[in-house]
């Protein structure tokens, strides 16, 4: 099972982002298809932690840590706001939205993450957390940074988004790209 925990996105945040995936499209009319893959607005999510492949049994062990770091946690605010390209100085791969998190909410319960996961067994994250909403992955070099250009320049106004939840989803890979499921939600608790 492909596992990973993630913040699930507003409708408004989702038709958002799909405004600025068809603009940005539309900016490119001369650019091949092929160039990019871009996400559907119903798969787009924030990555607090990537798991990977995990056995069955070890299902409950990633809702309970979950758990765990949802209690104690209060709902936050974050921004969605920016616009940029993975690697930023090199032949780019990834199209992103960026994320504010002024409050540190975001960052505290990524953290209360990794450390209830590596109570369970999971490695920590070797990367810092930089989180992002991956709007397309660029596939051939020819139109990258023509696409990652625009996608730059055409901006994104900012949006902000409560945080009420955090997910376990499951990734299934199949012939016609990835299929996400909800394996379990837990509430944002303060502990009393």
């Amino acid at each position: 099972m492909r596992i990973f925990y993630a913040i699930e996105l507003s409708a408004e945040v989702r038709r958002r982002a799909a405004e600025h995936i068809a603009r940005v499209g539309r900016a490119a009319p001369n650019l091949p298809a092929s160039v990019a893959t871009w996400e559907s607005a119903e798969k787009l999510h924030i990555t607090l932690k990537f798991l990977g492949e995990i056995e069955p049994d070890q299902v409950e062990d990633v809702g309970r840590a979950a758990a765990r770091a949802a209690h104690g946690a209060s709902p936050f605010e974050i921004t969605i706001e920016g616009t940029g390209a993975f690697p930023p100085r090199a032949l780019p791969r990834v199209l992103w939205l960026g994320i504010t998190d002024a409050s540190g909410g975001l960052a505290q319960l990524q953290q209360r993450l990794e450390d209830e996961c590596a109570e369970q067994g999971f490695a920590r994250e070797a990367r810092a957390f930089h989180p992002h909403l991956t709007l397309a992955r660029l596939r051939v070099p020819q139109g990258a940074r023509t696409l990652a250009q625009l996608h730059a320049a055409s901006g994104f106004e900012a949006i902000p988004f409560t945080i009420t939840e955090l997910v376990v989803m499951q990734s299934e890979l199949t012939p016609t790209g990835s299929r996400y499921t909800v394996s379990s939600r837990h509430n944002l608790i303060v502990a009393t």
